[in-house]
C-alpha cells in the first residue's frame, strides 16, 4: 500500500515516433474516398466558392430558423415520424424514385404531386427538425444510397440536411457523413461523363464534407 501511494496516478510512456514510422508497412487512408478520375476533381477555386455559399447557407438557415418553424406548413404536408424510415424515404424521395418508377404518365404532367415526385427540403419543413431528426434522416438517406442511384431528390436533401447539422458534430454524424463522402466518391468513379451534372453534385458533397466539417475530427473515428 505504501509503494503504491507513492506510484503516480497517470504515467505516460516516453516513445520516439521515428522508431515506430519506421517500422510501419500498412498506410491506412484517413477517409477512405476514392480519389477522382482523371479530369473528375473540381479546381480549387470552385471548392472555396462552394464552402463559401455553404457557409453562408448555415448562417441564413439558423439565423431564420424560429420564423420559419413558425410558419404554417400546407394541409397536404404531414412529416412522418422520427422512427418511420420507409416513410421518410418516400417523403424526400417520392414515390416515384422510391418504387424505382422512371415513366410519368399523361395525367403526372398537369401538375405536380408531391407525394409522387417527393417534398423538396423546405425552410419550413427543415426548420422543423431537431438534431436528432436530422441525423436520422440523413442515415436513412444514406442507407438509400448504398444500394440505390443517386438522384436530384436525394442530392436536394443531403445538401440541406448538411446545413442543418449543428457544429461541433455527434460522434454519429461524424461516422455518417464520412459514409457519404465514401460513397460518393464510389459512384464518381463509375461515371462516364465527367462534365455531367450528377459529378457535380458528387463533387459538392465530398467537398463539404472534406473542407467544411473539421478532417481532423474525422480522423479520430474508426476506419
Amino acid at each position: 500500500r505504501i509503494e503504491a501511494a507513492r506510484c503516480p496516478d497517470v504515467v505516460v510512456a516516453q516513445i520516439d515516433p521515428k522508431k515506430l514510422r519506421k517500422k510501419q508497412t500498412v498506410n491506412i487512408s484517413i477517409s477512405g474516398c476514392q480519389p477522382a478520375p482523371e479530369g473528375y476533381s473540381p479546381t480549387l477555386k470552385w471548392q472555396q466558392q462552394q464552402v463559401a455559399n455553404f457557409s453562408g447557407v448555415r448562417q441564413s438557415l439558423n439565423k431564420h430558423r424560429n420564423h420559419w418553424r413558425s410558419q404554417h406548413l400546407d394541409s397536404n404536408v404531414t412529416m412522418p415520424k422520427l422512427e418511420d424510415e420507409e416513410g421518410w424515404k418516400k417523403f424526400c424521395l417520392g414515390e416515384r424514385v422510391y418504387s424505382e418508377i422512371d415513366v410519368l404518365s399523361d395525367n403526372e404532367n398537369l401538375g405536380i404531386d408531391y407525394i409522387k415526385v417527393g417534398f423538396p427540403p423546405l425552410l419550413s419543413i427543415v426548420s422543423r427538425m431537431n438534431q436528432a431528426t436530422v441525423t436520422s434522416v440523413l442515415e436513412y438517406l444514406i442507407s438509400w444510397f448504398g444500394e440505390k442511384k443517386f438522384t436530384p431528390e436525394l442530392g436536394r436533401w443531403l445538401y440541406a440536411l448538411l446545413a442543418c447539422l449543428e457544429k461541433p458534430l455527434l460522434p454519429e454524424a461524424h461516422s455518417l457523413i464520412r459514409q457519404l463522402a465514401r460513397r460518393c466518391s464510389e459512384v464518381r468513379v463509375l461515371e462516364e461523363n465527367k462534365n455531367g451534372e450528377q459529378i457535380s453534385a458528387l463533387n459538392l458533397i465530398i467537398c463539404l464534407v472534406s473542407r467544411y466539417f473539421d478532417q481532423r475530427d474525422l480522423a479520430d473515428e474508426p476506419s
